[in-house]
């Protein structure tokens, strides 16, 4: 087997130098990125799941999502517009859309999951327009 493989390799040396030169970088490089890319996919999801804290970078579903409540909640609680005007908006973005500070969108958010966590909200919005009841 590893006779056959240096043959064809011996083949493409003998028939074109350069370009073996850069094919063998090419798949150098794929496996590289290839194996570089399943490692951070594989990280990805634990940081996902992970309840961060609330940044201003964060659109309200990733903070629904972090912090594992329906985006209905997170949305009604920052009076988000449904559906966003130029597409996803970040913390930041809708406190300039609704003219407040950066910071009381934070704490409104940081509210609502603490009240969501508790249990305080006896009906949980569902998105679609309709409540389901809590008990």
């Amino acid at each position: 087997m590893l006779n056959r493989a240096q043959a064809f390799v011996s083949r493409l040396w003998a028939a074109a130098p350069i370009a073996t030169i850069i094919l063998s970088l090419a798949l150098a490089g794929t496996f590289f990125f290839g194996v570089r890319t399943v490692l951070f996919w594989q990280d990805r999801a634990i940081k996902v799941q992970q309840e961060q804290d609330l940044a201003d970078w964060m659109t309200p579903r990733y903070v629904a999502r972090s912090w594992r409540v329906p985006p209905a909640v997170i949305l009604d609680a920052l009076d988000a517009p449904v559906p966003p005007p130029d597409g996803p908006m970040t913390l930041a973005e809708l406190a300039e859309f609704r003219g407040v500070p950066v910071e009381q969108v934070i704490a409104e958010a940081e509210s609502a999951i603490a009240a969501f966590r508790e249990g305080t909200a006896r009906d949980t919005p569902t998105g679609n327009g309709r409540t389901r009841r809590n008990d």
